[in-house]
């Protein structure tokens, strides 16, 4: 796997915004995904320097949400574990950040030992601190690990006029649950079947439509 080969301060960085000049609603606050590259990238640093769960609890928003795999609490879960000897690895390979800035999904992969796998992240700032937390986590085992890319790729939703959010339901026995930026150009939907089986999926307002950037799906654990 080749190292990531770009600085997180040199990633550009996605200004301007559509829709009418006086409309203080349609301006980013400044909206910045090198910042969570810089989130995910100290996340996975802390697990290496204070070990891999207590980097969790310490970035966690108090709303945050894991996956074990059935969906838990994460700070509530948390409280109970303790660090594994080797903490995981990673590195982001993508961010797609809301128009306003204040929500942001990376992805990327993960290793650790023989092992290798994919994660996704949902990021949320404070507007008045800045403050980053994750609040989804979720990520699996592959069989053929990802390839770092050259660059990290870097999108942000289209400002102006808002999309129309779209009303979803889960089939009989799913534990479905749909998270909303604050100005709501990015969305994050997850799935829990009664199998364990996952789908994560993450979309981005592109002016016309939220198109999917991120969908994720675990296949069900099988059973000793």
């Amino acid at each position: 796997m080749r190292p990531l080969l770009l600085p997180v301060l040199a990633l550009s960085l996605l200004a301007g915004c559509g829709g009418n000049r006086d409309d203080i609603r349609n301006r980013p606050l400044a909206a910045n995904p090198s910042a969570f590259v810089a989130a995910e990238i100290g996340f996975a640093r802390l697990a290496q320097e204070k070990g891999q769960w207590t980097a969790f609890r310490e970035t966690s928003h108090p709303d945050a949400v894991m996956f074990v795999p059935q969906r838990v609490k994460a700070r509530d879960w948390l409280k109970t574990q303790a660090d594994p000897a080797e903490a995981v690895r990673w590195q982001p390979h993508a961010v797609y950040v809301s128009c306003d800035g204040n929500s942001g999904a990376t992805t990327g992969a993960w290793q650790k030992g023989p092992a290798h796998g994919f994660f996704s992240t949902v990021w949320m700032r404070d507007p008045r601190s800045g403050k980053i937390n994750w609040i989804l986590d979720h990520g699996d085992a592959v069989t053929a690990a990802r390839e770092a890319p050259e660059f990290i790729e870097s999108k942000q939703a289209a400002c102006g006029s808002r999309p129309t959010v779209p009303i979803e339901a889960g089939a009989e026995g799913d534990d479905m649950a749909v998270g909303l930026s604050p100005d709501q150009t990015l969305s994050w939907t997850s799935t829990v079947r009664p199998d364990q089986s996952r789908r994560v999926t993450i979309r981005l307002w592109d002016g016309k439509t939220m198109a999917t950037v991120i969908d994720d799906q675990v296949a069900a654990r099988k059973q000793p």
